[in-house]
């Protein structure tokens, strides 16, 4: 291999791994950084301002409660749980978080995705039909499966996903995400109850619908996790 090769080479994994390093929330640099309220006008990009480590507590890193269930008393029959940097501060900056879905009969976690992490979710009770849709470049290729309690199925970052329980009895899920704030979009709620409105012409157009639909979709209550 000529030195022109290896330094090609190398310049390709430098690119591979920087490009998985950029995806994912930044490593730390220091061995804990519990999240504190930001100061008045302050801004930080990437994570919270961080707690003096010498007033650290074990109660920092400790969130309770998460085996109780959820009501799912709702129009779309589930509720997430998050614990997310802003439920448990001492996530700041380790990139990582989870979250509990509670779904009664037929309850559906709506389609949404998460434009800061992957997510990798673990079936406690029930049945779950699970799917994601890929990009455009892969045509918008449609994964399904039916879970049972022990399956564990991932969504990759940035998919839209959904869970609906298709069982007889409630059930129950636990998710990990590759981010301490991982982010939510709901796809309905973010198209026909955005705030201001998008333009009904413009909705009609790219659903190919008429615009009455969409001024009468603009007007539901659009409930979201």
């Amino acid at each position: 291999m000529t030195n022109r090769v290896r330094l090609s080479a190398s310049f390709a994994l430098l690119a591979l791994a920087l490009s998985f390093a950029d995806a994912y929330d930044p490593s730390p640099l220091q061995d804990i950084c519990v999240a504190v309220q930001e100061p008045k006008n302050a801004l930080f990009v990437n994570g919270k301002f961080c707690k003096n480590p010498v007033l650290t507590t074990a109660n920092d890193f400790l969130f309770s409660g998460l085996q109780v269930p959820r009501s799912t008393a709702n129009p779309v029959g589930s509720t997430v749980t998050p614990v997310f940097v802003d439920q448990l501060p001492g996530l700041n900056t380790l990139g990582i978080s989870m979250v509990r879905i509670d779904y009664g009969i037929g309850g559906l976690n709506p389609p949404h995705f998460h434009p800061r992490g992957s997510e990798i979710l673990l079936v406690l009770e029930g049945t779950l039909y699970v799917g994601f849709v890929t990009s455009n470049q892969l045509n918008n290729t449609f994964f399904e499966k039916v879970l049972h309690p022990g399956d564990v199925f991932v969504f990759p970052i940035g998919t839209i996903h959904f869970q609906l329980n298709v069982g007889k009895i409630n059930a129950v899920a636990i998710a990990g995400l590759s981010s301490q704030n991982p982010g939510v979009t709901t796809v309905a709620n973010a198209l026909f109850n955005s705030k201001p409105p998008i333009s009904p012409e413009v909705l009609a157009k790219g659903f190919q619908v008429d615009e009455k639909l969409v001024e009468t979709l603009q007007k539901k209550f659009w409930y979201y996790n």
